[in-house]
């Protein structure tokens, strides 16, 4: 599998105080930078179109309203797969995931997975920052998601992953259901009933420390609704195609 051209794919809202600090940290590894703004109203958007003029391994696709994570995902793949990227990674743009853990997931990919996720809950993966309530609710919600769906992926809401080309193309993620982070699960899912080639690289995630979180109430709601809705048609017989 071919390496020779690694983009990380940041969508972007609302994070001016983070921005230029990440992906100074990613262009450092010589990978490139598509910085996907959804319309941010504090200037991360005209920071990202200066950051691309200073850079010419960072571009900016900027989109006019605020959709959520999946639809932000989505455009940038579109867009990154046209342009013949070899390696597509997802990352937070806050130093949840932390930019020295990049070349190990591209390192996955290089040794034959379709997908490396950056993984919390294999052996090594932690998430120091949390309160046991927190933790608990986190895997709970893997718990869950594993065993309605039937994959054995133990962080299936990781946001930090690494996709082969050929593997993104295959999956349907424009079609995806979730807006939130539930996409990441959906994805995760799609990819385990293509049979793609997927490996957990153990990660420490850790909470930021600038700006303010995107994860709220409804994103949750929303994720656990799909999912429960997809595990339903699994269990009993109409499986999502």
């Amino acid at each position: 599998m071919s390496t020779d051209r690694v983009v990380v794919a940041l969508p972007t809202f609302n994070e001016i105080e983070n921005l230029e600090d990440i992906v100074n940290a990613i262009l450092a590894h010589n990978y490139e930078v598509l910085i996907i703004d959804d319309n941010s109203p504090d200037g991360t958007g005209k920071l990202a179109d200066q950051l691309a003029e200073a850079h010419s391994r960072v571009s900016v696709l900027h989109r006019k309203t605020k959709e959520g994570l999946g639809p932000a995902y989505a455009a940038g793949f579109d867009m990154l797969l046209a342009e013949g990227a070899d390696v597509i990674i997802e990352m937070d743009a806050d130093f949840s995931h932390d930019p020295a853990d990049l070349p190990r997931l591209v390192e996955a990919v290089s040794n034959g997975a379709d997908l490396a996720i950056g993984s919390r809950y294999v052996p090594g993966g932690s998430t120091p920052d949390w309160p046991a309530i927190r933790r608990f609710i986190s895997k709970g919600g893997n718990v869950y998601a594993r065993t309605l769906l039937g994959i054995p992926t133990k962080d299936a809401t990781a946001g930090f992953r690494a996709f082969a080309a050929p593997a993104l193309r295959s999956l349907p993620y424009a079609d995806a259901q979730a807006s939130g982070y539930g996409f990441q699960v959906e994805m995760a899912w799609r990819a385990n009933q293509q049979g793609l080639e997927i490996a957990e690289v153990p990660i420490v995630f850790r909470d930021r420390t600038r700006g303010q979180s995107k994860m709220g109430v409804r994103i949750v709601v929303e994720a656990m609704a799909l999912v429960t809705g997809w595990g339903i048609k699994r269990l009993f017989g109409r499986s999502e195609q």
